[in-house]
């Protein structure tokens, strides 16, 4: 987006947010200001220009919801796939990304009001689901970083290169609970060895937290970290994709290296969210504090944090129907 010289006036949705990335980059991820300048691009193939913002109703606004709920997806790329429906969270999507111009537009005093957030979300969310690994899995899982898949011609494993790495991503995930985004995005600068914790400078929404990690995965840590410990810089990104491809690895990287892990170790649907999962579920199942792991999650709210009490609970309840002394002992 070209950023150009308007009045409160004319200022349109493009350079609206361009102006926004422009003031807040320092605040944003590359990921977040990606998803802002794709939600620009919607707004225009909808009105089929750039509208000024001052122009736009809350009716306007209302239609463009419709559309996109009409609206056919064309997946980008060489390979072909065929076209969808927009998903209900990619309409939600745009929605918090128009809401959040409208935040920064009333806070500068170039609108009024913030007419998104009047305007219902789109698409019903329902409960998501919960689908936590098991301890045989997560040691499956482990032990499966260290060996590749037996060759089709000879009956033979062979050594990782990137076990330890691996098996360090695994415990990061689990024991932390961050997103898998954050994990890519963790450099030496962020860690604390001495207290076991971790800076998330930039999480969901661009919120500042901290996640902490337990001596099993600290041991773990220190002998990935130690070859580096004498050159590296604090920017320097702890995950590469390997010693021979120095780049940082992605969430795409991260996501493809457990998927073939789960199918190695013979553990169904493996992807970076179910550790999530796995970790609030297991910090509430241990005695951990609904408002606690808000914070550890970087949640704005309790609604995921009370989907993990309600499975929780559920857990609970199973668990007494087949373990009720009184039902078992028919007293």
């Amino acid at each position: 987006m070209a950023r150009q010289k308007s009045s409160s006036s004319n200022l349109t949705v493009t350079t609206a947010f361009d102006k926004m990335i422009f003031e807040r980059q320092a605040k944003l991820s590359k990921h977040t200001i990606a998803d802002y300048i794709i939600t620009g691009r919607k707004v225009v193939t909808y009105f089929e220009r750039d509208p000024a913002i001052t122009s736009l109703r809350r009716d306007d606004w209302i239609s463009f919801f419709n559309h996109l709920a009409e609206h056919v997806n064309t997946p980008a790329g060489c390979a072909v796939r065929p076209s969808k429906p927009l998903s209900a969270k990619s309409r939600r999507n745009v929605h918090t990304n128009l809401s959040a111009l409208y935040t920064w537009l009333v806070k500068s005093g170039r609108v009024k009001a913030n007419l998104i957030r009047d305007i219902e979300r789109p698409g019903s969310k329902s409960a998501p689901h919960i689908d936590p690994l098991t301890q045989a899995e997560i040691n499956a899982l482990l032990d499966a970083c260290d060996y590749t898949a037996r060759w089709a011609t000879k009956n033979v494993t062979t050594e990782r290169h990137t076990a330890l790495r691996d098996r360090l991503i695994v415990k990061l995930l689990l024991d932390t609970g961050m997103r898998v985004q954050e994990l890519c995005d963790i450099q030496i600068g962020h860690l604390s060895i001495m207290r076991k914790t971790i800076q998330i400078p930039h999480g969901k929404g661009d919120k500042f937290r901290v996640v902490h990690y337990g001596t099993r995965t600290g041991k773990l840590l220190w002998e990935y970290l130690e070859p580096r410990l004498g050159s590296a810089k604090p920017t320097e990104t702890l995950f590469y994709m390997d010693d021979s491809n120095p780049r940082p690895m992605n969430r795409h990287a991260v996501g493809n290296m457990l998927k073939r892990l789960g199918v190695r170790a013979g553990v169904a649907n493996v992807h970076p969210h179910r550790f999530r999962h796995t970790f609030a579920t297991e910090y509430l199942r241990n005695g951990g504090q609904m408002i606690a792991l808000k914070d550890i999650l970087g949640h704005s709210d309790f609604e995921m944090v009370e989907h993990y009490a309600h499975f929780v609970q559920t857990d609970i309840e199973r668990d007494h129907k087949s373990a009720s002394p009184v039902d078992n002992w028919k007293v």
